[in-house]
């Protein structure tokens, strides 16, 4: 028969708190609430970026081969957004004397050469405003310097006789240094911010950032090979691939606030297994003694 002292010795019975209770406590609801708030944001930004991924309004197949007015189409100091890449477009001005520059590696059907080009200073518009237009093409570095003292030629002997440009707007390529070994004054890119740093009678002129490029040859040379514009498809697939990390992330984080729940319960509850095996220990041994 077990006696009273045993019976008062024997440690008490502890139940450990389950999973649920332990997220129920305040801490860990004011935890849960955090995340909550984190992957509402998280899945807003991947709303916004499905959003974007679908174009609602896609550009009519051949809308690029339709001729709009330049200034339709984009304005001085604008960048050109994708879908205007390659739109046709037609522009009147003038040509500005000793403008007319050279830009080298320029291909026409895969064959390297060498491109005109010159300064359109446009006429009709409030603010004196010019592009850069590319008149031409040609395989020969001697016959661009030729068709240039043409051109300048032509202009000297007709200043501000007015022109009609018709061909394809497109985006700056930026400037570039020439190559090594090469004359440091030779440009390999269509650039019109490195053209306009050699252009002249440029004091409050605004200037188009992208350039035109003429679809017919523009003096004595060849017709710069510009063909139309792959037709874009109205789904971002890049955006879609956003929207779905978006996603994952907002699921990461509730996830972890599970895990770190989760975590705290099982820390708690073997220690207080530890807690009751060692408690069971000394009253072994108290028994013993």
């Amino acid at each position: 028969m077990t006696s009273p002292t045993a019976i008062e010795q024997e440690p008490r019975q502890v139940f450990p708190p389950t999973l649920r209770e332990v997220m129920l406590r305040p801490r860990w609801l004011a935890l849960l609430a955090f995340s909550l708030v984190v992957a509402g944001a998280l899945a807003w930004l991947g709303q916004w970026q499905l959003g974007r991924a679908i174009d609602t309004a896609p550009v009519e197949p051949g809308q690029t081969e339709i001729v709009q007015p330049l200034a339709e189409v984009v304005q001085p100091g604008q960048y050109l957004t994708d879908p205007l890449v390659g739109q046709r477009v037609e522009a009147t001005g003038h040509w500005i004397a000793s403008d007319f520059l050279v830009v080298a590696s320029r291909y026409n059907d895969d064959v390297e050469g060498y491109w005109v080009t010159g300064q359109l200073r446009l006429d009709g518009t409030a603010t004196p405003t010019s592009i850069a237009v590319a008149l031409g093409w040609t395989k020969d570095a001697a016959a661009a310097r030729n068709a240039v003292q043409e051109l300048d030629a032509q202009v000297a002997a007709n200043p501000g006789a007015s022109v009609d440009v018709t061909g394809r707007v497109i985006a700056d390529e930026g400037p570039s240094r020439p190559p090594a070994g090469v004359d440091p004054e030779t440009m390999t890119r269509m650039s019109p911010a490195a053209l306009l740093g050699r252009w002249h009678d440029i004091d409050g002129v605004a200037v188009y950032r992208p350039y035109l490029a003429s679809q017919t040859a523009i003096g004595p040379l060849d017709a710069i090979d510009s063909p139309a514009p792959d037709e874009r498809s109205g789904v971002n697939w890049l955006n879609i691939f956003y929207a779905v990390e978006w996603a994952i992330f907002a699921g990461f984080a509730l996830y972890l606030w599970y895990r770190l729940a989760r975590d705290a319960w099982e820390k708690e509850v073997e220690d207080l297994e530890d807690e009751q095996s060692e408690a069971l220990a000394a009253g072994s041994a108290e028994s013993r003694d």
